[in-house]
């Protein structure tokens, strides 16, 4: 029979076990975006105002290879814990996420992002298609997977071009999507209940 004594030294070696596995997993964490904030916003055209209301926050998903991967989003102050909330969550239930790039890496193109499947939150531009600033421009909004999510239009084409939404497949959103409903639940708004397009990789929130 084992005695307590055993026992307990053979939890204590399970405990160390684990937090041995726990090191070499964040280790083993594929970076995709390592910026400081100043390189981050690098040749925006956003006023300082701006500028001072927006935090860099790294964030850790799971990527189309099946390991863990880090990001970087710029984000409005305001949502810096709603967002850390959110992908701990996306890490949590493995949601896929294809990678996390701040657009200056794309020269502050949307549409590159976009064609590369990139997760993005902050660039001061106008909405597609509208002499308005979008919420993007003041970090408060979000697209996850563009092009697994893209933008569906009545009359039938999407941004990006050529992209498919196919519900089910690792990494898109739906309606019954745990990340939806979580979003919703911190009051923001989801791009596929729009009413004139539906813009499925969008989240934003206003206040």
């Amino acid at each position: 029979m084992i005695n307590l004594k055993t026992k307990k030294l053979f939890f204590i070696a399970i405990c160390l076990l684990l937090a041995t596995l726990n090191i070499l997993s964040e280790n083993n964490v594929i970076i995709d975006s390592h910026l400081t904030f100043s390189e981050a916003i690098s040749g925006t055209k956003a006023p300082r105002d701006v500028i001072d209301s927006l935090c860099l926050v790294d964030v850790k998903y799971y990527s189309v290879d099946g390991k863990i991967h880090q990001g970087q989003l710029i984000v409005n102050n305001a949502l810096k814990t709603d967002v850390v909330h959110i992908f701990d969550i996306i890490l949590k239930e493995k949601f896929v996420v294809n990678k996390v790039i701040p657009i200056v890496q794309y020269n502050w193109t949307d549409d590159a992002s976009m064609e590369d499947n990139n997760t993005s939150a902050f660039c001061y531009r106008n909405i597609a298609g509208k002499n308005k600033l979008s919420n993007h421009s003041f970090g408060r909004a979000i697209d996850i997977n563009p092009y697994f999510n893209p933008v569906e239009y009545k009359d039938g084409t999407t941004s990006p071009k050529k992209a498919k939404h196919k519900i089910g497949k690792p990494g898109t959103f739906d309606e019954k999507n745990l990340i939806v409903i979580e979003f919703k639940k911190l009051g923001w708004r989801w791009g596929g209940n729009f009413t004139e397009y539906k813009d499925n990789h969008h989240f934003d929130k206003i206040q």
